[in-house]
This record gives structure tokens, sequence and C-alpha cells, in this order.
């Protein structure tokens, strides 16, 4: 029985998925700084209300698979009412041999990882932005790193962290998250 051209685009789209899917459930992300109390004043904004250090976590990861060629790192609060969500904090061109974001390291440009750059946040500024939800809610805070396939983002101060999305989605190999609560 000979089979059918049409059904090897499906084959390998189920390979694709299996390959990611494998990846996926082996990369790991935590936050030393997150794990133990959430977010504390340090790593809360200091505008809109909200009185924080606005220092950015520390964030580890270990197991990013051999084919990554750089890694990209993104803080994402869906919650945010403004009918696309709020972008926290985008780390892009990240070393694939890095396995940690230091603390600061999203206020202080010597602190990141050699050869990354961050990416323009929805408070306008090309930093780490911390949690500061409306009064009387509480908003999911979305910490994702993505192993891609390609060596490089071009990203300058006027790209948007939509935009790096999209492409961050169109070469991801794998990714791994956590989710952090904040309210007041």
């Amino acid at each position: 029985m000979r089979h059918s051209n049409k059904l090897k685009p499906l084959f390998y789209g189920v390979l694709l998925l299996f390959t990611s899917y494998s990846y996926a459930s082996e990369m790991q992300l935590s936050s030393p700084d997150l794990n133990k109390n959430g977010f504390t004043d340090q790593f809360i904004y200091n505008q809109f209300g909200c009185e924080g250090k606005n220092l950015s976590p520390s964030i580890e990861w270990n197991n990013v698979p051999k084919e990554a060629k750089s890694l990209a790192f993104t803080m994402y609060d869906p919650d945010a009412p403004t009918g696309s969500g709020w972008w926290h904090w985008t780390v892009v061109n990240i070393p694939v041999d890095t396995t940690e974001l230091k603390q600061s390291a999203g206020n202080n440009i010597n602190l990141l990882p050699n050869g990354s750059q961050q990416v323009r946040n929805d408070f306008g500024t090309a930093n780490y932005g911390g949690p500061c939800p409306p009064e009387n809610s509480n908003h999911r805070y979305q910490f994702t790193l993505y192993a891609l396939d390609i060596d490089n983002i071009n990203v300058d101060d006027k790209t948007t962290p939509a935009l790096v999305g999209f492409i961050i989605n169109s070469h991801q190999i794998a990714k791994a998250s956590i989710t952090f609560n904040y309210g007041r």
C-alpha cells in the first residue's frame, strides 16, 4: 500500500509538535527570589501608586536543548486591563550557555549576559518594570524562557514586545514557564 503525499505534511507537523513537547518537559525555569515569598517590595514597580524598589528578580534555568542557538526571556501580565496584556520585561539574544539572569540584571545592563539585549516594555523603557496591578486586583505574572533556532533577534529602541513575541514564537524549539501572582 502506498502512502499519500498529502499525509507527509501532517506527519512532519505531528513530529515537530512531539519534538517541541519533549523539549518543553525537560527545560526548567525557576526564581530563587520569588519561589520563597513571591513579589516582595524590592521587586514591585515604583509608580502608579506602587512604592517598590523595582529590582528584577533572579531567574535560573537548566536543560536547554542542544539544538538551541539563542535564548529569549519574557515577563508578561495577561490580566492587565488593556485588552492585550502588559509586557514587563523582555530580554533577547541570550547566549545558550547562560543559566541565569542575575538579580537586578533588568535594571543594570552590566549584569546582563554578554550579547543579550533588553527590549522596550509597555512602560516605554528597555528594562525591568515590576508588578503594579490596579488596586483591589490580583494579577498573574508569567515568566517564560524560550530556546530558539536562530542566533539573533535584531532589535532597536523602537522594537515592540509584541513584535519580539511574534519572532520568538516563530522560532521557538522549546519553552519553560513559571507564574507568580501579585495583588494589592
